[in-house]
């Protein structure tokens, strides 16, 4: 369970409680919050207001953050954005967000004293130690880690996301931020073999995300029913899965069979890459809309199908999360811990 509060204690504030806005920004959705907890204390990251918006009804990042505030109104001079791509000089580089994101610009048009930007995956790994595993679903292993280690955070949005939490000694970690959803596509069946010759006549890189997101389930289902040899019928990520979950449409059926096969794949090699033998969490906004389906998938026979690793992978507990505000507290946390002074962050007077 992750704490919400909706008020600030006045004692605590008066101990020196921290209050701030906290996004998290996908090509799809950002959900933004004004969070308190004290400095250095991100395990205890209270949310006091919370909304979620859809980023393709508003012009830039900037408006979404503005009608945020001004609905919350005064008081708040810092701040911390999760965003999805990849960060160079303060500005993201993502082909899935709606609209160019500059953390120098934004903290300027805001009025803000300090905006600090992490990958978005990174702040999830933050928000991992926020969670009740008690409101998660096992999918595979023990129900508990039998093995120390990195612990491993990835899921399918509008593109794919992961980063690793590693133990740094001392009772510290390091997340480790990825770019997992640009590796290449390496299929692991023959009707993935057959879907890599289709895609790959425009390209010489597919990318796994291509076809582990929203948009890469409608790749998938365009892919079978080319190799079926039937026109599309369904044009939507969700309209494809609840077909497929329904059973009134058995090519999409075929195509999230595919895709939960994927995943369970891609995870599989993600853990043996990072060795995430303390766990896996299954976060995104996907996959929890489609939980029923995903269970009785071939996830767990594609992400143990290692070989002589297999073991290993039978040891390691594989949990799917609900995204809900775990973006949040996790960008308010690893701000909290002092993340932001020293990472993408922008101050108004200080060097960039």
């Amino acid at each position: 369970m992750i704490q919400v509060a909706s008020q600030i204690d006045s004692v605590q504030a008066q101990q020196g409680s921290k209050r701030f806005i906290a996004a998290d920004v996908g090509g799809t959705h950002a959900r933004v919050a004004i969070v308190s907890a004290r400095r250095g204390d991100g395990a205890s990251v209270q949310v006091e207001q919370f909304r979620k918006y859809v980023c393709a009804d508003y012009p830039s990042l900037t408006a979404i953050l503005r009608h945020f505030l001004d609905a919350a109104g005064g008081g708040i001079e810092e701040g911390a954005v999760a965003c999805a791509g990849y960060a160079v000089a303060g500005r993201v580089i993502n082909t899935n967000l709606p609209w160019p994101v500059s953390i120098d610009e934004m903290r300027d048009a805001l009025g803000l004293r300090k905006l600090a930007l992490v990958n978005d995956f990174e702040a999830v790994a933050h928000g991992v130690p926020c969670i009740d595993n008690a409101g998660t679903t096992l999918l595979s292993g023990p129900a508990e880690a039998v093995a120390t280690g990195p612990v491993l955070v990835v899921g399918p949005g509008t593109g794919l996301g992961a980063a690793a939490r590693i133990p740094a000694g001392r009772g510290t970690t390091v997340v480790l931020a990825t770019e997992a959803g640009q590796t290449s596509f390496a299929p692991g069946s023959d009707v993935e073999i057959e879907i890599l010759r289709l895609l790959r006549r425009g390209t010489t890189h597919v990318p796994v995300e291509q076809l582990l997101s929203g948009p890469g389930l409608v790749n998938l289902y365009g892919a079978i029913c080319a190799l079926r040899g039937a026109a599309p019928a369904l044009r939507a990520p969700a309209a494809i899965s609840d077909a497929a979950m329904q059973g009134s449409d058995a090519l999409a059926h075929e195509a999230l069979e595919v895709f939960c096969g994927l995943m369970g794949g891609v995870v599989g090699d993600l853990v043996m890459l990072y060795r995430a033998q303390a766990g896996v969490y299954l976060a995104g906004g996907i996959l929890p809309q489609i939980q029923s389906f995903l269970l009785h998938s071939t996830f767990k026979a594609r992400f143990l199908d290692k070989g002589q690793m297999r073991p290993v992978l039978e040891r390691v507990p594989v949990r799917l999360i609900e995204h809900g505000q775990i973006g949040v507290i996790g960008a308010a946390s690893w701000y909290l811990g002092g993340a932001g002074e020293n990472a993408g962050a922008a101050q108004r007077g200080g060097g960039r």
